[in-house]
């Protein structure tokens, strides 16, 4: 066996492959980013938000649940076979959304969805991690976090320009059976396992372990704690975006082609703008970029209310990708710091737990509140719990 060495410039082609790997994997959530809400309304006559918002609520759980199980069963299994089982689970998620004939077959595309999500994005944060040891985290996160969330922008108006000129079904979710099938090829012919990586780092690390994964990483550790709860709050504000603001939109009569752009400049900014923030990460204080990060997000998000033109929508969610830019690679080189290599993957699937958990609470809540008041009110809620974490992040975390 070849020497196994530490490093993104030493381990540069395995590196980019997954960063090719990621990009796919984002690419199946950006399918139904634009587009879904509008087949609920228009396909399934749903109006009620909660019901609306249901595929979210799924998907987050399932998505949850399943980066927990990733991460404890990564070091047992190898990466790499809980990289090929997402995509394997992801063959039959376009099939069902293009052919669908009640709002039930889209809540079961979504649980699988949910499953490969968390199976193929948790291997593929881990691995990178793996490969370049302690010195790039926050850049190799970077990285991962670009393509996976510019993939989803990207699918996202391409969905959503394909639905404006051919209609919202079949021909938008096409493109979702080349990105499982490819993404199923490169995972299983191209893709190595980096279970020695972690070997390796392993005799080097000073990191204690920890002695309660679980709980050190969901609260009782400063540092793990204000990152999970930080993580759970991000997404939930981006779960209200996915399933509110495409609905926001288009009481406000915008087109589905305006939505869709406005749609894809927040992932768009969130993704682009890691290759920034992941080295940044890196150079700079984590609880800074951590604090800044969300309470960006925050400001953004409250600003919402009194928006009312395509420029100031465009404005706020290039603001609010900004800011999701700079907490989303630094959440997992936090991690990654604040943890031993052998607790590393099981400690990452905890946070992910805790952060994915907050699409489904992001969706329930924004949908009971949008129910009951109006969708501006759900949005000033989510704006405000944003504020509220970045506060936690400036009390608790230690300076590093």
């Amino acid at each position: 066996m070849a020497e196994v060495k530490l490093g993104l410039r030493e381990n540069w082609k395995q590196f980019t492959l997954l960063v090719v790997v990621n990009a796919f994997v984002g690419g199946m959530v950006g399918l139904e980013r634009s587009i879904l809400p509008k087949i609920a309304a228009q396909e399934f006559d749903l109006a009620v938000k909660t019901s609306i918002l249901s595929f979210i609520v799924v998907f987050g759980i399932t998505k949850a649940v399943t980066n927990y199980f990733a991460g404890a069963l990564a070091n047992k299994y190898g990466r790499k076979k809980l990289l090929l089982l997402g995509w394997l689970i992801a063959l039959p998620i376009p099939w069902i959304l293009m052919s669908a004939q009640s709002w039930n077959w889209i809540i079961v595309a979504n649980v699988l969805l949910g499953v490969n999500q968390g199976l193929a994005w948790s291997s593929t944060v881990v691995m990178k991690i793996d490969l370049v040891g302690e010195k790039d985290r926050g850049l190799a996160m970077g990285f991962n976090e670009f393509a996976g969330y510019i993939a989803v922008a990207l699918v996202a108006f391409i969905t959503s320009w394909v639905a404006g000129e051919y209609g919202l079904r079949p021909y938008p979710f096409y493109l979702g059976i080349g990105l499982s099938v490819l993404g199923l090829i490169i995972s299983t012919f191209l893709v190595k396992d980096t279970i020695h990586h972690v070997s390796k780092e392993g005799t080097k690390s000073n990191v204690p372990l920890l002695k309660n994964v679980f709980w050190q990483t969901t609260w009782t550790d400063p540092n793990l704690g204000s990152v999970s709860q930080a993580g759970l709050v991000n997404n939930l504000n981006d779960g209200m975006v996915w399933g509110i603001f495409p609905l926001l939109l288009a009481s406000k009569k915008f087109s589905i082609e305006q939505i869709g752009l406005l749609v894809a400049i927040y992932p768009g900014v969130w993704g682009i703008g890691q290759l920034f923030t992941g080295k940044m990460a890196d150079r700079y204080p984590k609880k800074q970029m951590l604090f800044v990060g969300m309470l960006l997000q925050a400001v953004a998000l409250l600003l919402f209310y009194w928006a009312n033109t395509f420029t100031y929508y465009a404005f706020l969610a290039a603001v609010l990708g900004w800011g999701t830019a700079m907490v989303y690679p630094t959440f997992l080189a936090a991690v990654a710091e604040n943890t031993h290599p052998a607790d590393r993957a099981k400690s990452i699937g905890i946070f992910r737990l805790w952060r994915d958990l907050g699409y489904a609470i992001g969706a329930i809540l924004t949908g009971i509140v949008a129910d009951i008041l109006n969708i501006e009110a759900s949005i000033v809620l989510i704006g405000g719990l944003t504020l509220v974490s970045a506060l936690v992040i400036k009390v608790r975390m230690s300076n590093k």
